[in-house]
């Protein structure tokens, strides 16, 4: 099942900085939803543990992360896959922009994403509704992190 996703996010921050906390693994742990780990490997990746729940399904997902298409401070572009076990995988990618707006910046994301296995089988509507809320819920953790 394949879903897309797109939105932007005003920030009190200069673009400089969003960039920084973009690329910063403590700051992307403690916005991610359900982040148990997540580790530099190379340059541009990182190793990821997540816990989701997804309706009744629940699920720790473990993958990989890496970063690519580098234009510092305009923007990257954000590809992983994890592996749920019973739950399925999870593979998927964001085009994350910045762009300097209202003394402040401008985060302008857009996503596909593919889900397979046992998640794919609770319903489009199900699946779509929990992917906003954790897209909502990391970029409003990552304005908290930003003003801070």
């Amino acid at each position: 099942m394949a879903m897309t996703m797109n939105g932007e996010v005003q920030l009190a921050a200069p673009r400089e900085a969003v960039w920084a906390k973009l690329n910063d693994p403590e700051v992307l742990k403690v916005c991610i939803p359900g982040c148990e780990e997540l580790e530099k490997t190379e340059d541009n990746g990182f190793r990821a543990v997540a816990k989701m729940k997804v309706g009744p399904v629940s699920a720790r997902f473990k993958g990989k992360v890496v970063l690519s298409d580098l234009d510092p401070p305009n923007g990257y572009k954000i590809s992983g896959e994890g592996e749920g076990g019973v739950a399925g995988f999870a593979k998927g990618g964001a085009t994350v922009g910045l762009a300097e707006k209202d003394g402040g910046t401008l985060l302008s994301y857009n996503v596909e994403a593919q889900i397979g296995g046992k998640l794919a089988q609770l319903g489009q509507r199900l699946i779509n509704g929990t992917a906003k809320k954790l897209a909502d819920d990391f970029f409003a953790n990552f304005a908290k992190a930003v003003q801070g």
